[in-house]
């Protein structure tokens, strides 16, 4: 584990004399995949439609100097075990490198031995087989695709498409119905009502705005009829690289666009349920945007170690115990986010 703890939130952390921390917040990490820092209204994309994210990014405190992998695998194994990807065996993304240890020692491997509840819903990408599957390393309930996402050749048979793909539920084929962004969702909100009466654990990992780019056709109509031409974007630090398409950029702004549609869904729940003030909720990204793109001025893409390809959001919510609206420019990275999330719930950390 990292030891880089707490001390991240501590400027941010409202007294708790005033609002007393429950021992055992439930926790919510969203993780989405090949999602750039442009792609954000927050982060002054003015064609992009993320109004929940935008309001996420409001009520939470903002790491504006967080950093990650160059590719998701490496990101994933740090982001899990607070160490660095080299310790866990996973560096890279394909050939074998993305099979993390079977000895390496989970967030959710802790907090399940602490009493939560936890489940993990959409990418693993960490080992599709016995012992390095998410329910061998402490996910008690998981509704994953295999491999690095659908659409590539781990794929079941009938499960190549993002819509009614086949997934692994607890260790066994499923096929399911729908968008695959919308079906993890649902799977998750299932999972956070029935686990209601004690503390949970919720790793939301999409596989979009990842390759094939598709969507539901309304998400994507609705960008392809709009000014998606460089000029209609700021212009801060590097220009939008050669290569770029307007129409592979629709099909990404639909894809974050439902996912944005899905964190909506989510942060209603935890209001309807009334589990808002006990919830720390996390949303960050894997690793820069694979495609050229308006990506906040940064240098680089996804696969580089330039800000663009490492530079992500990380947004932190925890209403009334961490301070909304704050921004951190103290460089955090990946490592940082287990033990914190440890230290926020108590739960010992190992040596």
């Amino acid at each position: 584990m990292s030891v880089f703890p707490l001390f991240l939130l501590i400027p941010a952390i409202e007294p708790l004399a005033n609002a007393a921390a429950p021992p055992s917040p439930n926790v919510i990490v969203i993780l989405t995949d090949d999602q750039g820092h442009g792609d954000l209204g927050f982060h002054g994309n003015p064609v992009i439609r993320t109004p929940h994210l935008d309001r996420l990014a409001r009520e939470s405190v903002r790491f504006t100097r967080f950093y990650v992998s160059p590719v998701c695998s490496p990101t994933r194994a740090s982001l899990l075990t607070g160490r660095y990807n080299y310790r866990t065996g996973v560096v890279d993304t394909y050939i074998g490198r993305s099979l993390m240890h079977p000895d390496e020692t989970t967030l959710a491997e802790l907090l399940a031995g602490t009493g939560y509840r936890t489940g993990i819903f959409g990418k693993w990408h960490l080992g599709d087989n016995y012992p390095m599957r998410p329910i061998d390393q402490g996910f008690q309930e998981a509704l994953v695709h295999k491999g690095g996402g659908i659409g590539q050749p781990s794929d079941p048979p009938g499960g190549e498409s993002y819509f009614d793909t086949v997934l692994q539920h607890n260790g066994k084929a499923v096929k399911t119905r729908g968008y695959c962004s919308d079906v993890y969702t649902e799977a998750a909100l299932r999972f956070i009502e029935s686990s209601r009466s004690q503390p949970f654990f919720v790793w939301l990992a999409f596989n979009a705005p990842h390759t094939p780019l598709e969507l539901p056709e309304a998400y994507e109509r609705h960008y392809l009829e709009q000014d998606l031409s460089p000029g209609a974007f700021p212009q801060p630090g590097r220009p939008i690289p050669q290569g770029y398409s307007t129409n592979i950029t629709a099909k990404i702004y639909g894809m974050v666009e439902n996912i944005d549609d899905n964190v909506g869904r989510l942060l209603d729940r935890l209001d309807e349920l009334e589990l808002a003030s006990r919830t720390v909720v996390v949303f960050l990204t894997d690793n820069g945007p694979q495609q050229p793109r308006y990506n906040s001025g940064f240098r680089g893409l996804k696969g580089t170690v330039y800000e663009g390809g490492i530079r992500v959001p990380c947004f932190i919510r925890w209403p009334g115990q961490i301070a909304a609206g704050r921004s951190i420019d103290r460089i955090a990275a990946h490592v940082d986010l287990a033990p914190t999330l440890l230290a926020i719930c108590r739960v010992p950390t190992p040596a």
